[in-house]
């Protein structure tokens, strides 16, 4: 009758460990420096170049306090250039709003949209607040302004983005705009000033 089967096996001497060790180092720092090679040869061969806002016209098309709610129709319109020579963007939704004194008051959604390479695309935006409530001081500053003839506000734009490269598309990214002090005037004879807008990708 046969007797039991034993089985060996070899330690691991540490110095065999550490040539393991060394070796899943070398082997993780070269797809590192490789994934890095990728991405720096990727920017070099695009370019890419930061997109660029500007609000271009604004109004007041309707606008009444009651009982310290606002309800009120904007005007707005946005230039979005996208000034990349390979790089095209998909806008997947896209938020506006408009601030004063940091106090949201008009809101719209935007359908989306696909902006190609080297174009500019016009945004007519009108966001609306309907009995928003008012803090502080906000209602009377804002008739205060309106019976001046001029306002001021802050519109913000937050979107969903992709780009495009050939046939390779990225995956999202949150971009954020702000264009300050946009200054609107219920007189027409004045001139709008056109205002340039902060972007953060």
């Amino acid at each position: 009758m046969a007797g039991p089967i034993t089985t060996t096996s070899t330690p691991t001497t540490p110095r065999s460990r550490s040539a393991m060790l060394r070796c899943i180092a070398i082997t993780l720092l070269a797809l590192v420096i490789l994934v890095g090679l990728a991405v720096l040869i990727t920017w070099l061969a695009l370019r890419p170049k930061k997109l660029v806002y500007t609000v271009e016209t604004g109004k007041v098309e309707q606008f009444s306090i009651h009982y310290n709610r606002l309800n009120t129709t904007l005007g707005f319109v946005v230039r979005a250039y996208n000034p990349n020579k390979k790089v095209s963007v998909y806008y997947d939704s896209i938020d506006v709003s408009v601030t004063y004194d940091d106090q949201p008051i008009a809101f719209e959604t935007l359908q989306p949209f696909f902006q190609p390479h080297r174009n500019v695309t016009m945004l007519n935006v009108k966001p609306t607040g309907l009995a928003v409530p008012l803090q502080g001081s906000v209602s009377k500053d804002l008739r205060l302004e309106k019976s001046s003839g001029e306002m001021v506000f802050d519109v913000r734009i937050k979107a969903r983005i992709r780009f495009k490269v050939a046939r390779w598309k990225s995956s999202h990214y949150t971009i954020r705009v702000k264009c300050p002090s946009v200054e609107v005037h219920l007189s027409f004879p004045k001139l709008f000033r056109q205002t340039k807008c902060d972007v953060d990708i």
